[in-house]
This record gives C-alpha cells, sequence and structure tokens, in this order.
C-alpha cells in the first residue's frame, strides 16, 4: 500500500485514541449516556465517541497528500445537528428536516434530475438513520463499520479508486481506535454523532461506487445487510402495530439476545461474524463477477429469516417466563 494511503490510515488511529482520552478526561461537560427502561446498560457511560472518531478521520484526511474529497461535505453538518441532539435532544422535526435536506442536495449533486432521485433519497436517510437505531449494544455499530467500510475499501482498491480506498480505510482506522473503549463493557459511546454520520457515509459511499463504476447496485445493500434486515424488519412490525417508530425501544433483534442472556459480547460475536460474511460475499461476488449474486443475496435473505424466526420464538418464551416470575 502506497505510503500516502498508510500515514493517513495509521494518524486516524491513534489521533482517535488520543482525542478519546482527552474527551474522557473532560467527560464531566460532554453528553452523558444514562440508563433508562429502554437501555441495555445500567450505569451512566460518555457518548462522545463519534465526535472522536469523526475529528480524527478529518485530521488524518487533512494531512494526506490527496485533496480533502469535495463530497465529504455533508458529513460536517450532520455531525453538527447530531452534536446538538446529543446535548439537548432535539426534536424529531428540525433533526429530520436537515437530513432530508443534505441528502436531497447530495443525491441531486450525484445523479441530477432522474427519477432515481427519490429512491435515492429515501435509501439515504433511512440508511442514516437505521444505523443510529442499530447503535444500542457494545462494540456493534463499530464492527459493522469495520466490516462494511472495509468491504467498501477493498473493492475501491481493487477498482483503481485510491481516494475512495483511502477515505474508508480511515473511516476503519478511526472506528477501530473506538471499539479499544467500546467493547464490552464500553467505557464511552458512539452517540449520535458518530452514528448519523456513519449511516449517511454507508449510503453516499455505496451511491459513489455504483457511480464510479467500482461496484454493482445491489453491492451496498448486501454489504450492510446486516442492519439493514434487523432495522427493517423491526421498523415494518412496529409500523403494523400502530406504535411510534421514532421513539426509542428495546425490539430489535439484537436487543432481544441482549436480554435472552446472549449478552453485549456474545452478540456483538455474533453480528460480526454475519457482518463479515455478508461484506466478504459482496466483495468476492463483485470480484468474480455478478452471475451468482442475487442467488447469493436471496439465501443470506433466507438465512437471516430462519435466524428471525428462531430468536421470535424464544422471545415469545422469554417473555412467558418473565410474566410467570412476576405473578
Amino acid at each position: 500500500m502506497p505510503p500516502d494511503i498508510v500515514l493517513p490510515v495509521l494518524t486516524a488511529f491513534g489521533l482517535t485514541a488520543v482525542l478519546l482520552q482527552l474527551l474522557m478526561w473532560g467527560h464531566r461537560f460532554l453528553p452523558v449516556d444514562h440508563p433508562n427502561e429502554r437501555s441495555l446498560h445500567t450505569r451512566p457511560v460518555p457518548r462522545f465517541g463519534g465526535l472522536a472518531i469523526l475529528l480524527g478521520c478529518a485530521l488524518a484526511l487533512a494531512s494526506s497528500s490527496q485533496p480533502m474529497s469535495a463530497w465529504l461535505w455533508p458529513v460536517p453538518l450532520l455531525a453538527a445537528i447530531s452534536l446538538i441532539d446529543d446535548f439537548v435532544s432535539l426534536p424529531t422535526v428540525p433533526r429530520f428536516a436537515v437530513q432530508i435536506a443534505v441528502a436531497a442536495f447530495f443525491a441531486w449533486g450525484l445523479l441530477g434530475a432522474t427519477w432515481m432521485l427519490f429512491p435515492v433519497l429515501f435509501g439515504i436517510v433511512w440508511m442514516t438513520n437505521l444505523y443510529n437505531f442499530m447503535d444500542g449494544s457494545d462494540g456493534l455499530a463499530g464492527c459493522m463499520a469495520l466490516a462494511g467500510f472495509a468491504g467498501y475499501a477493498l473493492l475501491a482498491w481493487q477498482g483503481g479508486d485510491a481516494e475512495l480506498a483511502m477515505v474508508c480505510l480511515v473511516v476503519c482506522s478511526a472506528t477501530a481506535a473506538f471499539l479499544l473503549r467500546n467493547l464490552h463493557p464500553a467505557s464511552v459511546f458512539m452517540g449520535d454523532t458518530g452514528s448519523i454520520p456513519l449511516g449517511f457515509l454507508a449510503a453516499a459511499i455505496g451511491l459513489i461506487g455504483v457511480e464510479r463504476g467500482l461496484w454493482h447496485g445491489w453491492v451496498p445493500f448486501m454489504m450492510f445487510l446486516v442492519f439493514i434486515a434487523d432495522a427493517s424488519v423491526t421498523l415494518l412490525r412496529r409500523l403494523l402495530r400502530g406504535e411510534r417508530v421514532w421513539q426509542a425501544h428495546r425490539t430489535h433483534y439484537y436487543q432481544r439476545l441482549v436480554r435472552m442472556g446472549l449478552g453485549h459480547a456474545g452478540t456483538a460475536r455474533l453480528y460480526m461474524a454475519a457482518m463479515t460474511g455478508c461484506a466478504a460475499s459482496a466483495v468476492m461476488v463483485q470480484l468474480t463477477g455478478p452471475r451468482f449474486g442475487g442467488l447469493l443475496l436471496a439465501a443470506w435473505c433466507l438465512l437471516f429469516v430462519l435466524m428471525g424466526r428462531r430468536i421470535d420464538r424464544r422471545w415469545r418464551a422469554y417473555e412467558s417466563t418473565l410474566k410467570e416470575g412476576t405473578q
């Protein structure tokens, strides 16, 4: 790997680690996640890890010999509104308004006036938020970033796009430094400041790769299939039950697994295995040809359906046991 890519990658790791330590020293003045009835943790935990990740990435990219990628302009905007939300819990409307506006301008600049603009806009906003929904257990969102963006980096490098590969590797490196403090038992959380921009980047880089001809359109979907499947099925179920989908809850599959006894570490290992498998499948099919891509994607979806049904059965038994214990 060329030195002009290795240096920013190493810089991102080192700076993120240093920034996290500095922020930990001043954590009294920064956002803290206090446990409530919807939380999986039982003690207050600082939630500014995403700020260290983004600052580490920004400084590392700025130190590179390559110019800063112009398409990254939405990241600081989303980070700013998310940081405010981490401090004061903004209402849903202004947060979504900013996300939709940013996604609309980004999609317009990438695609122009086309019928694909609206489905792409929806996809960006959904990916941005589902990443935030799935950031509720130690190590989960960080592991997804490692698997997904590493897959993107490999395909971008194979396609000759050093700029996109470097951005993805820098994100991986900064996230790895964060994970050292976020694996169970986590001493710091990512917060909206990290999960919202990472979700946007997962969608944006996927679209840029398609637009540049680096990978097929199904690759971003498969790369982050684990998060997409869990969040989308959970949202659909809550919609069908007439629940307020924007409110925090504990009904995601990963939340059920943690509560049923698998724990944070066990759930992170299980999801990381699935994430790595999906990312590796996306890379493999892209490199060898798309002939079996649809079949492989269908196989993963079937596997997740079967796993979801098993978790549902165990969850019903678990709830019954809880009810019997309270009687």
